[in-house]
């Protein structure tokens, strides 16, 4: 019996290893969760970058007829026109002694004018950026809101625009990401809209 070429070592030839190509070696690929989302990564190491955590609490308001949700706009300091406007939930940093869905009814309030009734939780979203050389986490509390009152009215320092849209539009205007997929996954437009 003759031995397979590849079964000795005498007269084999050692396996040349394959380069792949930098764009797709593991490092660089996107990392997942097992439900296939993607996973969240802190920003990358900056010597003396302090880490700091933020919790704070806002959602989605829904006016009284079921028809329209409620964001707060910001200009977007990137835009050399000055004119693009971020939309965004209400949402603020939750006090000492505060609950997150005391704190979201007043953030709500403060930012919006408006006077709400939390119908539900609509989960929490967590994530990483900096800001005055500092490592941020910031964890939101969200919540779906009824309104109840008040007066539509921009908080002078914080907000530059608050407006109401359609709910099928909710999703659409949203500019940050993790809103958008919170928003889409609770399927919240639908909910209210319903009720």
């Amino acid at each position: 019996m003759t031995p397979a070429p590849s079964a000795g070592s005498e007269g084999t030839k050692k396996k040349r290893r394959r380069r792949r190509p930098a764009n797709r070696s593991p490092q660089n690929q996107e990392q997942t969760t097992p439900d296939g989302a993607p996973k969240k990564k802190a920003p990358a190491k900056v010597p003396n970058a302090k880490r700091v955590d933020e919790v704070s609490a806002g959602g989605l308001v829904v006016d009284s007829t079921g028809k329209l949700g409620l964001l707060i706009g910001r200009r977007d300091l990137k835009d050399a026109t000055g004119k693009r406007i971020l939309w965004s939930l209400p949402k603020g940093h939750i006090e000492e002694g505060e609950t997150p869905e005391q704190a979201a009814l007043r953030e709500v309030q403060e930012e919006t004018g408006i006077v709400s009734v939390i119908e539900k939780s609509l989960g929490v979203i967590d994530f990483w950026f900096m800001a005055g050389g500092m490592r941020i986490h910031k964890t939101v509390h969200h919540f779906l809101f009824r309104e109840n009152g008040g007066v539509l009215a921009a908080q002078e320092s914080e907000v530059d625009e608050v407006a109401w849209f359609p709910l099928a539009e909710i999703v659409d205007r949203l500019a940050y990401p993790d809103e958008k997929k919170l928003i889409a996954r609770t399927n919240a437009t639908q909910e209210m809209a319903a009720l």
